[in-house]
């Protein structure tokens, strides 16, 4: 019987690692997705770093590496980024996971998605081929102002790559860009979802808990265990106190209605709900 799968981000909880694993341990998640380790990029990471890391985490696996790979304007030094890449990818071998998430760009300032498109693909494709002689997978996040924010724009990348990139299906990115995350996006992205962010948002602007808002994470995650009959990965990525700047970055201004004393007691709640909704399937 297909199962859920469980990682998160564990730096919304701490960015010291030692307790990001504990939390872990204590909350019977078996699964990381590294970003921000003791304030250290995981994209910043040496060998010596990734051996560390790796020998720090035990019995918990690595699902996913937090990259920032392809969140810089067409405009940056792309050579010095593939650099970047390189490191990434080789600190994923290291920690045992195939899956990097990566992003498709800010545009050129002034210019449209369409006078864009050739150089976000160009850039990606040489990323993708990079990526693949690591032997990893990399994984596109829909994300606010990058290419592939639409789930239109999604579909157009990783339609054109033929099955070699792959998607993180996020719900509350795509309703607070104003799409409707189920049926309308799953159904466009199904066919290349590698695994799923947990985040939820309203549409009026606000990030809320797991199940709290407009993302219907249950009914997607429901559905695609049905569809694929396949164990589906999860990265909680809640983004609840962590992340004060979301209103400026969508560009709307709404009150939140879901307020916490501390990061630490959002992101256990978002363990909570998120597993109340997973009960509930």
């Amino acid at each position: 019987m297909a199962k859920i799968i469980l990682s998160a981000f564990a730096d919304e909880y701490d960015r010291d690692i030692d307790v990001q694993l504990q939390m872990l341990r204590d909350n019977g998640i078996g699964y990381l997705e590294p970003r921000f380790i003791n304030e250290k990029n995981i994209a910043d990471f040496s060998v010596t770093d990734a051996k560390m890391l790796k020998e720090k985490l035990g019995e918990i696996k690595v699902s996913s590496l937090g990259s920032p790979l392809g969140k810089i304007k067409l405009s940056d030094d792309f050579e010095k980024h593939l650099e970047t890449a390189k490191r990434v990818f080789e600190t994923a071998n290291i920690l045992g996971t195939q899956n990097v998430r990566a992003f498709s760009f800010y545009l050129h300032e002034g210019r449209t998605r369409v006078e864009c498109r050739e150089e976000v693909l160009y850039k990606l494709g040489r990323m993708i081929e990079l990526a693949k002689s690591y032997d990893i997978i990399l994984c596109h996040e829909n994300e606010a102002e990058i290419y592939g924010e639409s789930p239109m724009d999604c579909l157009d990348l990783l339609k054109n790559f033929n099955g070699k990139f792959k998607c993180v299906f996020d719900m509350g990115n795509f309703v607070l860009g104003g799409y409707k995350p189920f049926p309308d996006a799953y159904d466009m992205l199904k066919d290349y979802i590698q695994y799923f962010h947990i985040k939820d948002a309203l549409y009026e602007g606000a990030v809320v808990p797991p199940g709290c808002g407009n993302g219907s994470i249950g009914e997607i995650l429901k559905h695609h265990m049905t569809v694929t009959g396949k164990d589906v990965l999860v990265t909680l990525e809640p983004h609840l106190q962590t992340f004060d700047g979301i209103n400026m970055l969508i560009g709307k201004s709404f009150e939140n209605p879901y307020k916490y004393e501390t990061k630490e007691i959002a992101f256990l709640d978002a363990i909570d709900k998120f597993r109340a909704i997973v009960e509930e399937m």
